[in-house]
């Protein structure tokens, strides 16, 4: 399964803002479960509270009716790919300096951290966890001198490389931003008069607040008081091309989302159609491997007229606290989440749909089983194309190693999973699916990095190492 780095969330001026954090938090649970945060202000100091696992099982009511008590919330959950994962890594990250009382939530991943966390620390800087979003919080200080906190926000954001998008509680104010190439995306809305930011906009959805607009690449928003002033982190005249993570809409994000102003549950159905249009076998029916698969299946189902059938049932309460199998019943951990309908499989000519194939090897025993259910045939078609190339930027493939489609041809990869056949959706296929083609990052398949890794740009030997 990919992971994805995390999702933040943030709210100004409302009477329950750490309970609205709460709810935020939950709806955007898919985007890491490692970890889960909550920093409040309550007109005197930040109050906080962090834990390991998932949004319910780290916030109580006395945690949210109690003890973080405020009207402006800043909240944060984490898969870690940077940095341990350790409590101390869990954001917001919070500090102490001059007089502010600062927390930071981050999604990305910084590609310089190694180079500026030496710089730092030969000038004093001391550290307290081995998380990127740190460098921010120490890049922040050596900037305040003479200069006011979004001065040096600013200041901060000029030195660093990489995808992020931030929200800063600093004191009683705000401030939001997303990176110049727009890497991450971020979310402006409003609840009874509250501005609101979330990763996605599903969040603002379970609360019933209403969806703005997205931050624009390289936009700095500041909420103090009765304002939202809109600033830009880019040079006038020197403003780099948008690229946007385009495996949000591929993957990451909710169906019910809007990502990047696109409709995320639409832009999956679209890959299915295009992936029909350039590859559909003559099967008995379609189906998906649930739930990822489910949006481009249903796409390809209707482009192809082939009927479309739920042969692999997932199981929903599966959660992270279930006992891992031994070694000698390590095929017992896949069936646990989805297990095949056994009467749909027998002598049936098959086409499984799904998102992505990262490393292979979960699918080879899904596969394994049908053809042991006595599946005539087995054929897989994936809405996304070949992933050649690490991602340095808040994705957890970070090695060529663990990538499949980077090490063997498709007719290998055919062979090693057991299919009868294996197409996977072109690039251009992909760009067709969404709305503005020339605004996505495409580094992962095309290895065409935007933001080269701190040193002059990704070498083979930074490819080969693993976070």
């Amino acid at each position: 399964m990919i992971k994805h780095y995390c999702g933040i969330f943030g709210i100004y001026n409302h009477v329950e803002a750490a309970r609205m954090a709460y709810f935020g938090l939950y709806a955007l649970q898919h985007r890491g479960q490692e970890s889960a945060g909550i920093v409040t202000w309550d007109g005197q100091k930040l109050r906080e509270h962090r834990g390991m696992g998932l949004v319910p099982d780290v916030f109580n009511e006395r945690h949210l009716g109690k003890e973080l008590k405020g009207n402006i919330a800043v909240g944060h959950i984490r898969y870690s790919t940077t940095g341990a994962s350790l409590i101390r890594n869990a954001q917001p990250f919070l500090v102490r300096f001059k007089g502010m009382e600062i927390a930071i939530a981050h999604n990305g991943n910084l590609t310089n951290t190694v180079e500026l966390r030496d710089e730092l620390e030969r000038k004093g800087a001391i550290f307290q966890t081995s998380i990127d979003s740190e460098v921010f919080v120490h890049l922040i200080a050596h900037n305040m001198n003479g200069k006011s906190f979004e001065e040096a926000v600013m200041a901060a954001c000029k030195r660093v490389q990489g995808a992020y998008s931030l929200i800063i509680l600093a004191n009683d104010k705000l401030i939001a931003m997303r990176d110049p190439h727009g890497m991450r995306p971020l979310a402006l809305g409003r609840l009874a008069g509250s501005p609101v930011l979330a990763s996605e906009t599903c969040a603002f959805d379970l609360m019933e607040a209403e969806f703005i607009r997205p931050l624009d690449p390289g936009e700095m928003l500041v909420i103090e008081g009765n304002s939202v002033k809109s600033y830009s982190l880019l040079d006038e005249g020197n403003k780099p091309p948008t690229r946007q993570c385009i495996f949000e809409l591929v993957y990451f994000a909710r169906p019910d989302s809007i990502v990047f102003g696109e409709d995320v549950y639409q832009c999956r159905k679209e890959m299915g159609r295009q992936l029909a249009m350039e590859s559909a076998p003559d099967v008995d029916f379609i189906m998906p491997f649930p739930d990822s698969g489910i949006y481009c299946a249903v796409g390809f189902a209707q482009q192809s007229g082939l009927p479309y059938e739920h042969a692999m049932i997932r199981n929903h309460y599966v959660g992270r606290t279930f006992i891992q199998p031994s070694q000698d019943m390590r095929d017992f951990g896949v069936q646990v989440k989805i297990n095949p309908v056994k009467s749909m499989i027998k002598g049936k000519r098959i086409c499984i749909v799904d998102d992505s194939i990262v490393r292979g090897t979960t699918i080879r025993t899904r596969v394994k089983k049908l053809r042991e259910l006595g599946a005539a045939e087995v054929h897989f078609r994936v809405s996304c194309p070949p992933i050649k190339h690490p991602c340095f930027y808040g994705i957890d493939f970070s090695s060529k190693g663990e990538l499949i489609a980077a090490n063997h041809s498709i007719a290998e990869i055919e062979r090693f999973i057991g299919l009868d056949s294996l197409h996977y959706l072109s690039i251009d296929g992909l760009l067709r699916s969404v709305s503005h083609p020339e605004n996505y990052c495409l580094a992962c398949f095309s290895g065409d990095y935007p933001i080269p890794c701190a040193g002059g740009g990704c070498s083979r030997a930074c490819l080969e190492v693993t976070d």
